[in-house]
């Protein structure tokens, strides 16, 4: 997935290497035009640019995604700051992956300044290609051919990952019970970030997710916030519905 490519060359390059490596499935939040360049520089791979999904925004991008995967180039400075850790290289990525089953959407960010801060806290895990401290950054579809390779023969595996839809539940179930015990201010984003990046490289399963919720709203119920549990779990138990109907 590509979020605002700004050279139409770098799209038809990662379209050619995708199809190098056995992937077909593009997608292009708010790309450039593309045209006589792209599809020169994708040559034969023309099927996956122009089979190409392409949408205006990122959440509309990454619906249906079971495990949001961003990449980029910079670490954190400092331990604490977990907008940019913890890091895994494409390779480790790949055996940490390797016994799922889902919908996992790898995500490249921008040429000139990759991703946002608030795109980053948005992703479950966080990859890189390690490169020279002098000169991390790299091109972006070589950036693509190099992690395209590092997870090509991914046959996947046979614990099925949660839904992306019941993972946004249980973060928002978790920043929830922050607020009701009075979590300090300060810290409450940091821990809201730290705990969706411990439940994202945890890889937990359907019944784990649910588990985990059923945890929160007993939880609730003994501090005396039954009322709003209760009238919460009505809506999530709505909108869950809709999924299947």
């Amino acid at each position: 997935m590509l979020v605002e490519p700004m050279y139409q060359g770098n799209v038809g390059s990662v379209a050619r290497a995708m199809k190098n490596f056995g992937y077909s499935d593009l997608v292009l939040v708010n790309p450039c035009e593309l045209e006589g360049q792209a599809r020169a520089m994708a040559s034969h791979a023309r099927d996956v640019l122009e089979g190409a999904r392409i949408t205006s925004t990122l959440e509309e991008a990454v619906q249906g995604a079971d495990l949001l995967v961003g990449t980029t180039g910079v670490s954190s400075l400092k331990a604490g700051e977990h907008i940019r850790l913890p890091l895994y290289p494409a390779r480790e990525f790949k055996e940490k992956i390797k016994e799922y089953s889902g919908t996992i959407a790898v995500l490249f960010g921008r040429e000139d300044n990759g991703f946002s801060n608030d795109e980053l806290k948005s992703f479950d895990m966080l990859i890189t290609v390690p490169t020279s401290e002098i000169y991390p950054i790299m091109n972006l579809s070589h950036a693509v051919s190099i992690v395209l390779y590092e997870l090509s023969e991914l046959d996947g595996g046979n614990n099925p990952l949660a839904e992306g839809f019941d993972l946004q539940l249980l973060y928002g179930h978790l920043d929830e019970l922050l607020e009701e015990i009075d979590y300090p201010v300060h810290k409450k984003d940091k821990t809201s970030l730290m705990l969706r990046r411990i439940f994202g490289r945890a890889g937990l399963t359907p019944r784990e997710v649910q588990t985990l919720r059923g945890i929160i709203r007993k939880t609730e119920r003994k501090m005396g916030f039954s009322v709003e549990a209760e009238n919460l779990q009505k809506i999530e138990d709505s909108e869950s519905t809709e999924k299947f109907i």
